[in-house]
Formats: C-alpha cells, sequence, structure tokens
C-alpha cells in the first residue's frame, strides 16, 4: 500500500515554540528513502497551511472555553481530517507528520468518517484533558478527549472522531497524568497501561494487549506516535519530556509488534508521529527515532 505523507507544522497546542518544523526535521531525517527502501511507496502531499501565532490572539475564539488558539486549531484539524480521509479514499495510508499532539483531532476524524476505528496512544500522557479541566490551556493535553467528545468537546463535532469508541482506544506507556485525567480514565472504557505494567509485563505483551483492544470489532487502527513516550535520554527533542520513559529498542518492539498484527491482520489505517522539536533537539535525532520507528510500524525487519 501507497504512503501518503501529511505535514501538519502545527505549533498552535503547545507552549514550547519549535515543534512547527518536526515535519521538516522527520523528511529531512530520510523518511522517504527509509521507506522506499523497505519497499513502500511514498507520496508526499506537502504540508497544510498553519497560522502563525504571533498573528493570532490565543485567547480569542468562538466559543467560551479554556483552550488556546481553539479557532485555529479548528481549522488546521478540519483541513486535516479532510485530507487524511482523501488519502484513504484513494487507497493510500495516511502518515502524519506533526507538530503537535493537537493534529491528532483531525487525524482521528479523518480516520473515523466512514469507519469503525480503534487507536493506540504510545505517549507519556494521557491527552484526555478538557477545557474544563486543562491547567495549561494547551490543545495538544485535549486530542484524545476531543475525539471521544468528553466534556465542552460532546458540543464540537468538528473536534469527534464520530467512529471511535472508549472501549477500543489503549494507551500505552502512560507516566505523567493529570488528577483529572486520571478520574476520567477510571470513568470510562479507555483501557491504560502505564510504564509499571511494561516493565512487570514486558512491552510486546501489552502492545498485543492493546492491539487485542483496539482491534476489536472494528475496521482498522489508528496508531499516534509521540515522541516523549520514548526516554529522554533516546529522544531529547520534545517539548514535555518526562523520565522514566520506554528505550530504544522497547520502542523498536511495540511498533514491530503493530506491524506483525498488521501483516497478519491489514488492521493499520493511519499512523501519527507527533512533538519532534528540532530546537531542543541534538543533530535531529529525535526525528530521525522517529523515521526509525515509523519504519518498524510498516514492516521493517532485520531478517
Amino acid at each position: 500500500m501507497t504512503i501518503s505523507t501529511i505535514g501538519v507544522p502545527m505549533d498552535l497546542g503547545a507552549d514550547r515554540r519549535g515543534v512547527d518544523m518536526g515535519p521538516s526535521a522527520i523528511r529531512y531525517a530520510g523518511l522517504a528513502s527509509t521507506l522506499g527502501n523497505i519497499g513502500r511507496s511514498c507520496v508526499d502531499a506537502g504540508d497544510l497551511t498553519v497560522p502563525h501565532a504571533e498573528e493570532r490572539d490565543p485567547e480569542a475564539r468562538s466559543i467560551e472555553a479554556n483552550a488556546k488558539y481553539l479557532d485555529e486549531v479548528e481549522s488546521v484539524c478540519t483541513k486535516l481530517a479532510d485530507e487524511v480521509a482523501s488519502s484513504l479514499d484513494g487507497g493510500a495510508l495516511p502518515l502524519v507528520l506533526g507538530g503537535d499532539h493537537s493534529i491528532a483531532i483531525g487525524t482521528l476524524a479523518g480516520a473515523s468518517r466512514d469507519r469503525e476505528i480503534g487507536a493506540i496512544w504510545f505517549d507519556a500522557h494521557s491527552d484526555v484533558n478538557t477545557p474544563e479541566t486543562t491547567p495549561s490551556g494547551n490543545v495538544h493535553g485535549m486530542p484524545l478527549a476531543a475525539a471521544l467528545g468528553m466534556g465542552t468537546f460532546a458540543d464540537t463535532p468538528w473536534a469527534n472522531a464520530p467512529n471511535l469508541s472508549e472501549e477500543n482506544v489503549a494507551l500505552v506507556g502512560l507516566r505523567s497524568v493529570d488528577d483529572p485525567e486520571r478520574e476520567r480514565i477510571r470513568d470510562s472504557e479507555i483501557t491504560a497501561y502505564t510504564m509499571s505494567d511494561i516493565d512487570q509485563r514486558g512491552v510486546t505483551e501489552i502492545t498485543e494487549a492493546a492491539l487485542d483492544v483496539a482491534t476489536d470489532g472494528v475496521d482498522g487502527i489508528h496508531v499516534s506516535l509521540d515522541l516523549d513516550w520514548l526516554d529522554p535520554s533516546h529522544a531529547p527533542g520534545v517539548g514535555t519530556p518526562v523520565r522514566g520513559g520506554v528505550t530504544y529498542r522497547e520502542a523498536h518492539s511495540a511498533l514491530e509488534t503493530v506491524a506483525d498484527r498488521d501483516t497478519q491482520d491489514g488492521v493499520l489505517r493511519s499512523l501519527e508521529l507527533v512533538e519532534a522539536n528540532p530546537i531542543l533537539d541534538s543533530h535531529n535525532e529525535t526525528a530521525e527515532l522517529g523515521v526509525e520507528l515509523a519504519a518498524s510500524a510498516l514492516g521493517k525487519r532485520v531478517l
């Protein structure tokens, strides 16, 4: 299957600047050639146009909500949803390059437009804050809540993934969760695995379990990889690093497990890499790691 690469140079959902250069950094790290070397045809759809933060008021929005740049996020994510849906309609697998994690609102909306989907969220954070609970107002901490219509997002149809259900969402590798998020997860049908679960059971077993959750009764899955899922010693170029993340080898094992299930059952519908920030990086190593992990998810093997 052809891979359709869609860049979203978005930094409006985060506090720290520079993540808007993530798509360029990932491309520069050799994404197209790496995918070509594993036999995957790659078509680059270019970058969506994203407003500059300097030109906008973070507090100006059409609805009353504690969510910075919400109207701008809506505009970009609505365009992204159309791009993702168009790629799928054309028989391609969309690979979305961020940008901050707020872009997942658009990816999920597009991927679930006409199919039942599940989602695996490889992330240090749960991203289920809402405008009512967010301590920062940054939308990159809210995309999963938005997709599932939680809180204020119940009244924002543009942000909802129409065919994604809580019972098909698996969070993998959590280690930084706000108190309201913890309560929300416990009250929901979301399945969550922390780093402690990975420590106790191993990343392959946890990923297999997450795949079972995400694929149950659906037409395909979305895999969202926030590069802060990895320990900062391996991925320093992220805006919200948290110590104690997965190792380089654990990350590859997890994504190889996704690829194995995809080879077996054809489950992968869309994939995204987010939160690579080259300003905070060292020699572009985080973007390079992102490319390697995308290749593992898409079938790269040692033998």
